[in-house]
């Protein structure tokens, strides 16, 4: 059997050519990566055979081989087989021997590794892989911005030398040890913990590390860092707000809610710029109720904010969260002048905003816009509690102050009744013994059922719901005076009014209320009396409302309250329910009623708190 040529046993392509680079011999491997026979090849020069190769490395490589007499080696990618080559030449006084190499498999893995390594490189966490000894075969970049150590310090080291460096203890050096043996002997697919460390600044860092096994030459495990201190302080805070939580539903205050919102969001969130604003619900502004030291220092006081006005007016009605990186180029700020640079606004449901701001641009992000709106929705949770429980406790005590009400109507309409019954009871029996005459004189008997049919009128009035008022109208002060005194016990000279005035009421109950006040005074008088009217709370600008002064005999210091209940205390009672009933229709109005006593005598009743009192021009 005839021998076969030892090139044409080895895998390898191999062919040979002379000094005028003329194949003089190819291998079967070399003839199948040529897709040429021996007989088509041997003989012809490579260049003119393939020209294709001119422009590839394969003339300067075989040139330099042949003039400097020395074996040269070089990579080449043959586009045709979508393969790579490793080429060697080796020459010879008689020309070259050529070795070509199918080199596929392993620029694919080089490729593959060098993609993994720019991703290694590329990435933001620390990577430092270990072989079975525990020391250091490979550094990312990120592992010297972590925690500020060089690739120099730590390759070919023990990993206790990165541990050193990063400032972590004994104790959870031990615990990464174990972790890494875990990993490498495959007890664990995976290991994570979770350690402080000694950032690059020497501040106190927290990090997830993170340890898998790696398929490597020489590396076994990969040790993973992240710095996750945002996320850890942000579970922190988020944590702490829920415990805050706690202490806003603890109070239904809602000034005191609103404090400890703001100072919540200044210790926990540094924010120390921030204030709250509640909408003032009768007048339609927002009011500050609550700030921060720092604002108060930068602005010296929270202003108000009215409809329209501003941003934060803008976002409350809108009604979602707003961050603002550079005020400097928003339209329709409150105030142009503003030194604030950057800001959040952040609605609390329909009760009012919080505002948090700062003197730096871009001074939030997305992080804050979120621990925000966790805070305002717990102050907003808060608030709504505080207006169910007010609600509730205002219900509570008004169905009390009925309750009293009510019986205390109750007697005084059983002793009113009965002193009128024996009245007549009495004048009967005086005048039994003129059989033929009525018994009781004609004035006497109007009298007494004037007097009985003002009892039940006021219980009617005051047995009513106090917040059960008609529609409110705008009202001329003196006019309603007038319709007043012609239901009233008095004439109309016996009352001077000291100026003309207009305020929103129920017409009917505030016509009743200044004839009670009348007759009350008419009840006190032995002879005539007069009463004066005049406003109060305009000049010095308090509470602003009006007062009846009368000249009857004066009610004692000791029952000014008194006389505000319905009682039957023979010392204070008068006909029907007197001032009572003047309290319980200011009261519906949510006015304030006081008894006083005048600076030369008499009794003084004073109205309060009427916002839509205005004095009207002559």
């Amino acid at each position: 059997m005839r021998s076969v040529p030892i090139v044409d046993r080895v895998t390898d392509a191999f062919f040979a050519l002379d000094t005028g680079f003329r194949f003089t011999y190819l291998n079967e491997r070399a003839e199948t990566l040529l897709k040429r026979s021996r007989a088509e090849l041997i003989g012809r020069v490579m260049w003119d055979e393939f020209p294709q190769t001119v422009e590839t490395q394969f003339p300067e490589g075989f040139h330099r081989a042949m003039d400097e007499q020395v074996p040269v080696s070089f990579e080449i990618y043959h586009a045709p087989l979508e393969t790579w080559f490793e080429a060697r030449a080796y020459p010879s006084e008689t020309g070259l021997s050529v070795y070509m190499r199918d080199v596929s498999e392993r620029k694919a893995q080089e490729t593959t590794l060098a993609q993994h390594a720019a991703v290694v490189e590329a990435i933001r966490d620390a990577v430092v892989t270990l072989d079975r000894n525990r020391e250091i075969v490979t550094v990312n970049g990120a592992t010297e911005s972590i925690f500020g150590v060089g690739r120099s310090q730590l390759v070919g080291e023990h990993i206790e030398t990165l541990t050193e460096l990063a400032g972590i203890d004994a104790e959870r050096a031990v615990e990464i040890g174990r972790a890494i043996t875990d990993v490498d002997v495959g007890n664990a697919g995976r290991r994570q913990l979770e350690l402080p460390y000694t950032g690059r600044g020497g501040d106190d860092r927290m990090g997830e590390f993170r340890f898998v096994p790696v398929e490597d030459n020489r590396a076994t495990v990969a040790v993973v860092v992240r710095d996750v201190t945002d996320q850890h302080e942000y579970d922190r805070v988020v944590t702490s707000l829920h415990e805050v939580t706690r202490w806003l539903l603890e109070s239904d205050d809602p000034e005191e809610i609103c404090a400890i919102a703001v100072h919540s969001g200044s210790d926990l969130l540094d924010l120390p710029i921030s204030g709250i604003w509640l909408l003032e619900e009768e007048q339609g502004y927002l009011e500050p109720v609550a700030g921060t030291a720092g604002a108060h220092d930068e602005f010296g006081g929270l202003p108000r904010f009215n409809p329209g006005e501003g941003l934060v007016w803008d976002i409350f009605e809108a009604g979602g969260v707003e961050l603002f990186d550079d005020l400097e180029t928003v339209d329709g700020i409150y105030n142009p002048e503003t030194p604030l640079r950057s800001e959040i606004i952040a609605p609390i449901g329909t009760h009012g905003v919080l505002m948090t701001g700062s003197l730096e641009p871009h001074r939030f992000d997305e992080s804050d816009v979120d621990l925000i709106s966790t805070l305002v929705e717990n102050t907003r949770a808060a608030l709504d509690r505080a207006d169910r429980e007010r609600i509730l406790r205002d219900r509570t005590d008004e169905l009390e102050r009925q309750t009293e009400r009510l019986e205390a109507v109750a007697d005084v309409l059983s002793n009113d009744l009965q002193r009128q019954l024996e009245a007549v009871a009495d004048a009967l029996e005086d005048d039994g013994a003129e059989a033929w005459e009525f018994p009781l004189a004609e004035d006497t008997v109007e009298t007494t059922l004037d007097r009985a049919e003002r009892l039940v009128d006021d219980v009617r009035e005051f047995a009513r719901n106090a917040t059960a008022i008609g529609t409110r109208a705008r009202l001329d002060l003196e006019s309603a005076i007038d319709d007043a005194i012609g239901e009233s016990r008095l004439e109309a000279d016996a009352l001077v009014v000291d100026a003309p005035a207009t305020l929103r009421a129920d017409p009917e109950r505030f016509v009743h209320l200044l004839e009670t006040a009348f007759d009350s005074a008419a009840a006190r008088a032995d002879d005539d009396v007069m009463i004066q009217i005049g406003l109060v709370g305009f000049e010095n600008g308090g509470s602003r409302g009006f007062f009846v002064l009368d000249d009857a005999a004066e009610i004692p210091p000791n029952a000014h309250e008194r006389v505000l209940d319905p009682t039957a205390d023979d010392d204070t009672a008068v006909d029907g329910l007197g001032l009572a009933l003047v309290r319980a229709i200011a009261e519906a109005h949510d006015w304030k009623c006081t008894v006083t006593n005048g600076q030369n005598g008499g009794t003084r009743i004073e109205i309060r708190d009427i916002t839509t009192l205005e004095r009207r021009l002559e």
